[in-house]
């Protein structure tokens, strides 16, 4: 589980977000960037088993983000993120294929998993594999296990039906997308309990069939 001082550092970020006072507490982002590793570490196992693309010998420094901002093409200049961020992608490098995040932020906390922004050529392979087998899409994103924890993010997505696809397509809603995440959102205190571990587990196992399939129709 992680520390409450932990979130409050985070939060503590988000209100002094500035290079003079992380410099001064910079002892205390040791701390909780420890801290975030070593719940890392107990996810890392637990993801392994469930998804063999993943080596559970991915080390946990290599899923944690970075929490310093890259601001040269950002009108936000924040030096840092307001999160913890962790990417538990294919080998733990693949950061442009399906893949899955969790975002520890206070208030805001939440596992994802999916496909942010796929290239134009990707995108379209992911549409004609959901247009081609569409029976197999709905059942595992209709799935109870799956419903009973994430819903798919609507927040990238066409305004109008994307080129190939007549607005009548039975399903146009979801070849709008661009892209396909499903969202797991999580509680502030469920992170400093102990069965966080087992329901991040839980979670994994359910979204595993999604990520299978855009795993499956990109490789075509």
């Amino acid at each position: 589980m992680i520390k409450p001082e932990t979130l409050v550092f985070i939060t503590n970020v988000a209100q002094n977000n500035n290079r003079e006072w992380f410099a001064e507490n910079k002892n205390r982002y040791e701390i909780a960037k420890a801290d975030v590793l070593a719940f890392i570490d107990q996810l890392i196992p637990k993801l392994a088993a469930i998804d063999p693309e993943f080596s559970i010998d991915t080390p946990a420094k290599k899923c944690l983000l970075r929490i310093y901002r890259d601001v040269r093409f950002s009108k936000n200049k924040d030096p840092y993120k307001n999160n913890f961020g962790i990417s538990f992608n294919i080998k733990g490098s693949d950061i442009h294929g399906p893949g899955y995040y969790l975002h520890i932020q206070p208030g805001e906390c939440f596992l994802g998993a999916g496909f942010w922004m796929p290239e134009a050529s990707v995108l379209k392979s992911v549409r004609e594999e959901i247009d081609y087998n569409t029976s197999e899409f709905l059942s595992i994103i209709e799935a109870k296990n799956f419903k009973n924890i994430f819903s798919l993010s609507e927040e990238d997505k066409l305004k109008k039906a994307p080129k190939g696809y007549e607005t009548d397509h039975p399903q146009i809603e979801l070849l709008k997308l661009k892209s396909f995440i499903a969202i797991c959102p999580l509680k502030d205190d469920e992170f400093l309990k102990p069965e966080i571990v087992d329901k991040l587990k839980t979670a994994f196992e359910s979204v595993y069939p999604f990520i299978l399939f855009l795993r499956n129709a990109v490789a075509q």
